[in-house]
C-alpha cells in the first residue's frame, strides 16, 4: 500500500536529519519544511520514497534551491531506486548537494525473490562501474542486477566528494540511534505500482437479449372451425358426363379448391390444378374444333 508523503526532522548541532517516506507528488509538503531546517547541513534520508511524479520533480528542485538560498547544503543517503532515476534524468535534481549512499536492485530468477543493497557512493570507484555482488536470502545463488550497469550508475561519473564525512556520518549514526531507526543494508525490494494508463469509460453490462429466429413458422393445418377460404365441390351437385368439356372444368376447379384448403401442401396443390387447367384447355380447343368441322 502506498504511504501519504511524510516528513520528519531531528538535529544535531548544525546538522539536520531529514526522514522523507510516501510518494513525492502534488500532495507534498516539502514547503512546510523549509523554515524547520537551520544553516548548516541537511542529511535528507529517501530510502523509503516509493514514487515521485513531475509535479513532485518541480516542488523538490525548488526545495533544494530554498535550503541552498538559505545557507544549508544537502547531502542524500539511502537514496531509493526510484530516486536514482530521477537523479539520472533531470540534471539539477540533487542541485549542489552530494549523493553520500543509494540503493541497488536485484533479482534471483531461481527464487523470484526482489532485494535492494544499500551502496556507498565512495566503493563504487571510477568507471565504467559495477554493482556489487548480492546473494538471495533463500537459495545463496548470486542474485541478477536489475537495471542497466550504464544507465543505472550514470551519475556516479559527476559526483562530487562528500565534505567532512567523518563528521557526517559520526551525525547520522548518532541520530538513529537515538531515534531507533537502525538499518540493514539489504531490504526487501519495494515495487513501484504501475501507473494506469488513460482507457475507456467502464460501460456497464447490458442485459441479454434474445435473439429472435429467422426461420419462418412451419405450415400449420387450419382449425376444423374455421371455413375453408374457398367451399370445395359439394357431392350433391349433378354430375356432368364424363370426358365432356363441364366435366374438365368440374375437376380443375375441385384441383384448385383442393390447394386452397390446406388438406395438401400447397406447393402439390398448384401443380396439380396447372395440369387440369391445361387439359381443359386442351380439352376446349379440340371440342371447338370438332364443333366446326361438324357444322360444315
Amino acid at each position: 500500500m502506498i504511504q501519504k508523503f511524510q516528513g520528519n526532522i531531528q538535529h544535531r548541532g548544525d546538522v539536520s536529519y531529514v526522514k522523507l517516506s510516501g510518494v513525492i507528488d502534488e500532495d507534498n509538503e516539502l514547503g512546510e519544511l523549509v523554515d524547520k531546517i537551520p544553516t548548516g547541513t541537511a542529511v535528507i534520508d529517501l530510502g523509503e520514497i516509493e514514487r515521485i511524479n513531475s509535479c513532485g520533480v518541480r516542488d523538490w528542485v525548488n526545495w533544494l534551491n530554498r535550503l541552498e538560498t538559505n545557507g544549508t547544503r544537502s547531502v542524500l543517503v539511502e537514496c531509493s531506486p526510484a530516486i536514482v532515476a530521477q537523479i539520472n534524468l533531470v540534471n539539477n535534481f540533487t542541485g549542489s548537494g552530494v549523493v553520500k549512499s543509494f540503493y541497488v536492485p536485484y533479482f534471483c530468477p531461481e527464487c523470484d525473490e526482489e532485494k535492494v543493497l544499500l551502496v556507498e557512493a565512495s566503493d563504487m570507484g571510477s568507471a565504467p562501474h559495477e554493482p556489487p555482488t548480492c546473494r538471495c536470502d533463500e537459495c545463496d545463488l548470486v542474485m541478477d542486477f536489475d537495471d542497466m550497469p550504464d544507465s543505472y550508475f550514470a551519475f556516479l561519473s559527476n559526483q562530487k566528494k562528500l565534505a567532512e564525512p567523518d563528521k557526517i556520518n559520526g551525525a547520522v549514526r548518532d541520530l538513529r540511534d537515538a531515534g531507533g531507526d537502525a538499518k540493514s543494508k539489504v531490504k526487501s525490494r519495494q515495487s513501484q505500482p504501475a501507473i494506469p494508463a488513460p482507457g475507456k469509460p467502464s460501460v456497464p453490462s447490458l442485459p441479454s437479449i434474445q435473439r429472435q429466429s429467422t426461420q419462418a413458422p412451419a405450415h400449420t393445418a387450419p382449425s376444423p372451425s374455421k371455413p375453408p377460404s374457398r367451399p370445395m365441390m359439394s357431392s350433391k351437385q349433378p354430375s356432368a358426363p364424363p370426358g365432356s368439356l363441364s366435366a374438365m372444368r368440374m375437376s380443375a376447379n375441385q384441383g384448385m379448391g383442393l390447394a386452397n384448403t390446406g388438406g395438401a401442401p400447397v406447393v402439390t396443390g398448384r401443380s396439380n390444378a396447372l395440369v387440369y387447367v391445361l387439359i381443359a384447355v386442351l380439352v376446349a380447343a379440340i371440342g371447338v374444333l370438332a364443333y366446326v368441322v361438324l357444322t360444315k
